[in-house]
């Protein structure tokens, strides 16, 4: 929901921007056209992660503006490696992984960002029919070293080297704004602070070959820090993506549900398309009863059903639900899959045992058969949710779950995920 008439006042407020060229002439032509606005990433990987969702936010708000978001999907750069942000030369990849990983992030970007008025473009279309001759002699031409040089992404590089396929990634970078600008009505290119020496050398060409008063603007959001000063992005377990197989949607949700008080309003602004009121109104409940935590909560579900659907957002709150209370067995088998994957596991073979063999020599959850037997007597052993105080009780692995885990928890909290085999 907008809270704003015009886009660049709505990032404001979203604490969005960071820098501009001439906001002034942005400003005018958002106001009195619809343009297109792109925003590119290369096929580096088989999946976007939470930090790609910066840029793409930006985008996303463009296009509720009435703006044409085009997605550039880096055939081509990808090929080369883009060097901003790294101290070091990328390993270059093979075609076939690169036009694999287009496919995928083709996909997740058509999950974010619908059909309707969006387009995806590949730069390997163009780049790839450029020859060397052609390169020097349109493109080349009109960089000087000197200028290139002065770029923040190669100037953190000249100690300690940077290659001359990874120099020229900003005419690369440059020639597809460019063609965007000519084929595609795009006047303003967004992305993270790392890219900004990229997308200026861009509008610097357009300017070259279109004219000065070409219309062409850059944009790049601020860099995401959390109150501690650590960088956005990361979880206990690495990096979260927007692949549910890479990330499940119940990791995603809990990813969004733990951050701080001190951040929860800059990322609800940031993430969510919540209304200045309804995030104001979270931020308040947030400070009266953080021990609810209503503001992490909204946020996951979000950006959960942003990323994941709805569907997503009530299979991570079952589960969230599940785990706190206890009542694993109002669980579906692909909801334990994702809610227990990180914790610990064992396997079992699908057939009956008693429970005192079950822990100990089947999956060796228990140290000893006298450790078993005084925690079932003691009411400390859960089968599926169900407490169990009987020593002689058999676990059926067919019992719940489609016949493909069993849930053993020892105490208030510790859970064991045992996966059953054939």
């Amino acid at each position: 929901m907008a809270d704003a008439d015009n886009i660049i006042d709505e990032l404001a407020w979203r604490g969005a921007l960071n820098q501009m060229t001439d906001e002034d002439g942005l400003r005018e032509l958002t106001a009195k056209e619809h343009i297109g606005v792109y925003c590119g990433t290369d096929p580096t990987g088989d999946s976007l992660h939470v930090g790609h969702l910066i840029p793409f936010m930006i985008l996303k708000r463009f296009q509720q503006f009435g703006h044409h978001p085009v997605i550039l999907i880096g055939g081509g750069t990808g090929a080369i490696g883009d060097p901003s942000g790294r101290n070091s030369e990328r390993v270059l990849q093979t075609m076939d992984v690169i036009h694999d990983n287009e496919q995928k992030l083709t996909d997740q970007m058509v999950k974010l960002f619908g059909t309707d008025n969006f387009t995806i473009v590949n730069n390997y279309d163009w780049l790839s029919k450029i020859s060397l001759l052609d390169f020097l002699r349109d493109y080349g031409k009109l960089f000087t070293i000197n200028n290139m040089l002065n770029k923040e992404v190669v100037a953190s590089r000249l100690e300690s080297g940077i290659s001359y396929t990874e120099f020229t990634y900003q005419i690369l970078q440059s020639v597809d704004f460019l063609t965007l600008f000519r084929n595609n009505g795009v006047h303003l290119q967004i992305g993270g602070a790392d890219q900004w020496g990229n997308i200026t050398a861009g509008i610097d060409l357009i300017h070259r070959l279109e004219g000065a008063d070409a219309q062409a603007f850059g944009l790049t959001n601020p860099l995401m820090l959390k109150s501690d000063g650590t960088k956005f992005g990361k979880s206990a377990g690495g990096a979260v993506w927007l692949d549910p197989k890479k990330t499940s949607p119940y990791e995603f949700y809990q990813f969004w549900y733990n951050q701080d008080d001190a951040d929860v309003e800059k990322f609800l602004k940031f993430f969510t398309f919540l209304s200045k009121d309804e995030i104001a109104e979270l931020v308040q409940a947030t400070k009266d009863h953080p021990e609810k935590r209503a503001a992490q909560r909204r946020l996951a579900e979000e950006v959960t059903e942003f990323v994941h659907g709805k569907a997503s957002v009530q299979e991570a709150e079952n589960i969230s639900r599940a785990l706190f209370s206890g009542d694993v067995a109002s669980l579906t088998a692909d909801e334990i899959e994702q809610g227990f994957e990180r914790m610990p596991s064992a396997t079992a073979p699908a057939t009956s045992a008693n429970l005192v063999e079950f822990l100990v020599d089947v999956t060796q959850i228990e140290k000893s058969r006298r450790q078993a037997r005084e925690d079932i007597n003691n009411g400390a052993i859960y089968v599926n949710g169900d407490r169990v105080q009987d020593v002689d009780f058999t676990v059926d692995p067919s019992a719940r779950f489609d016949g493909r885990f069993v849930i053993i928890r020892r105490g208030k909290r510790k859970y064991f995920l045992v996966h059953i085999t054939d």
